[in-house]
C-alpha cells in the first residue's frame, strides 16, 4: 500500500508541475522560475539529508554529479518554462515525454546498449508523433511552433541529466543524489537571480514557487526513490506514462485548455513510440536495477 501511495504522489505531483508552471510561467521569466524552484527544493532536501545521513558519491562522481544538475535540473527547468509560455501544458508534457527514447538513443551511443529494432521503431513513431504536434502548433492561434523545439531542447537536457545520473545510482544513495544534483541546477541558475527578485514580489507568486520546489520536486523525487527501492524498476518506469494524460485532465481542469485534436493524435504516437524502446528496455533496467525514466516534472 505504501509502494502505491509513493508512485501516485510522483506521478500526481509530476503531473501538477506543468500545469504550475504554465500557471506561474506568466508572471515568472523561465530562468527566474527554475532558480526559485531549485532553491526551495534544495533547502528541502539538505534538511531530509541532514536527518538521513546518506552515504555521498565519492570525488570521481563530481563530473557526472555537475552534468546531471546542469542539464537535468538546469537546462531542463529553463527550457519547460519557456516553452510553456508558448505551449499549452498539455502538448508540453507530450513533447517532453519523448525523453525516455532519446535517453534510449544516447544509452546506445556511450554508453554500449546498441540500436535495438526496438528503438528504431520506437524512434521513428515518436519523431512521427512531435512533427504531427508542431503542425498542430503551426495552425493553432494560440500555440507557437517554437514551443515545441523549446519542449525537445527540454527532453534533450532531461535524457543527458538522466543517462549521467545512471551510474551514480549504482553506488550513491539516491536522496544524496538528488540532493547534490539540484544544488548543482540551483548554482547553474543563479545568474537568474535579479529576474527572481524582480518578479516573485507577489504572495501568490511565492506561493506557487514553493508547492512547485516542495512538491514536485523535492517530494516527489523522495517518493520516486523510495517506490525504487521496493518494486521493479521497469515496472515503476511504466507508470511515467501516465503523466501526459493526467496533465491534459488537470490543464483542461484547472486551465480551462486542451491540446488540439492533432496534438493529441501526436501525443498517442509519442506515446506508441516511448512503449516500443521500453519493450527492449525493461528487460536492461530488471537486469541493471536501475530505471532509464528516473523523470522529470
Amino acid at each position: 500500500m505504501k509502494i502505491a501511495a509513493a508512485i501516485a504522489t510522483t506521478v500526481l505531483l509530476w503531473a501538477s508541475a506543468f500545469v504550475a508552471i504554465r500557471h506561474v510561467g506568466a508572471d515568472v521569466r523561465p530562468g527566474a522560475l527554475a532558480l526559485g524552484r531549485l532553491l526551495v527544493a534544495a533547502v528541502l532536501l539538505g534538511a531530509l539529508v541532514a536527518v538521513r545521513r546518506p552515504r555521498w558519491p565519492d570525488r570521481g562522481a563530481w563530473p557526472r554529479l555537475v552534468l546531471c544538475g546542469v542539464a537535468w535540473l538546469g537546462v531542463y527547468n529553463v527550457a519547460l518554462n519557456a516553452a510553456e509560455r508558448r505551449v499549452d501544458a498539455g502538448t508540453a508534457a507530450m513533447v517532453v515525454n519523448l525523453g525516455p527514447v532519446l535517453i534510449a538513443v544516447l544509452a546506445g551511443l556511450f554508453l554500449g546498449e546498441g540500436f535495438p529494432r526496438t528503438l528504431l521503431l520506437g524512434l521513428g513513431t515518436a519523431f512521427a508523433g512531435t512533427v504531427l504536434i508542431g503542425v498542430a502548433a503551426a495552425g493553432d492561434a494560440r500555440a507557437d511552433p517554437w514551443g515545441v523545439v523549446l519542449c525537445l531542447v527540454a527532453a534533450v537536457g532531461y535524457a543527458v541529466g538522466v543517462v549521467a545520473q545512471k551510474p551514480l545510482l549504482a553506488g550513491s544513495d539516491p536522496l544524496a543524489v538528488t540532493f547534490l544534483a539540484t544544488v548543482v541546477g540551483a548554482v547553474a541558475c543563479l545568474p537568474f537571480a535579479g529576474q527572481l527578485v524582480a518578479d516573485a514580489t507577489a504572495p501568490a507568486t511565492i506561493g506557487w514557487l514553493v508547492y512547485l520546489g516542495a512538491g514536485p520536486t523535492a517530494l516527489a523525487f523522495t517518493t520516486w526513490a523510495y517506490a525504487l527501492a521496493h518494486t521493479g524498476a521497469g515496472k515503476l518506469g511504466a507508470t511515467t506514462y501516465l503523466v501526459p494524460p493526467l496533465v491534459v485532465v488537470l490543464a483542461w481542469a484547472l486551465l480551462g485548455e486542451v491540446p488540439a485534436a492533432l496534438a493529441l493524435g501526436g501525443g498517442l504516437l509519442c506515446l506508441a513510440g516511448v512503449a516500443a524502446t521500453r519493450a527492449k528496455n525493461l528487460t536492461l533496467t530488471r537486469r541493471q536495477g536501475v530505471s532509464w525514466v528516473s523523470e522529470r516534472g
